[in-house]
């Protein structure tokens, strides 16, 4: 008998106009080959944002000010609630284009990279310790590695 593939479900807000954002179908791709590890029915919101409403979720959630790239917000479901949600990742659209400018990166890169350290967030992934790090960063590598994306992680000449 042939495995089912999982499915994975992203939908996406805008809550800003835009004309250096990615196209959906590239966001959704990026999404999904960080969270195809989970292995079962995935859903998933990512909201493109302005510096304003990311800064007021920064301020929120992490009490620092201004607009940070992008934010993680896991589902916390009952254990016994059968659901495929698993969270909301907020995106900051001109934060991304400016580290994207500042880092001397292709956005389109920049936001594969953020998308997908987003969604390694929402499957439990941190780098909060440095071995934590350490794991999170090769992962990420790995990934954009299959979307001949290089490491962000290496010093540019």
């Amino acid at each position: 008998m042939k495995a089912m593939t999982p499915e994975i479900t992203i939908d996406i807000q805008h809550h800003l106009t835009s004309n250096d954002c990615p196209a959906d179908d590239d966001i959704r791709t990026w999404a999904k080959l960080a969270l195809i590890e989970r292995n079962e029915d995935t859903e998933i919101s990512i909201i493109l944002m302005g510096d304003e409403e990311m800064s007021e979720l920064n301020e929120t959630y992490r009490h620092k000010k201004g607009p940070t790239n992008v934010l993680s917000f896991p589902f916390e479901k009952p254990e016994d609630l059968k659901l495929s949600l698993l969270g909301d990742l907020a995106i900051c659209v001109p934060q991304m284009i400016r580290e994207a400018k500042t880092q001397h990166k292709p956005l389109t890169a920049h936001f594969a990279h953020l998308t997908i350290h987003g969604c390694l967030h929402l499957l439990g992934y941190d780098h909060i310790e440095p071995s934590d790090a350490t794991v999170m960063e090769l992962r990420e590598i790995e990934l954009l590695k299959q979307l001949n994306i290089p490491n962000p992680y290496q010093e540019r000449a």
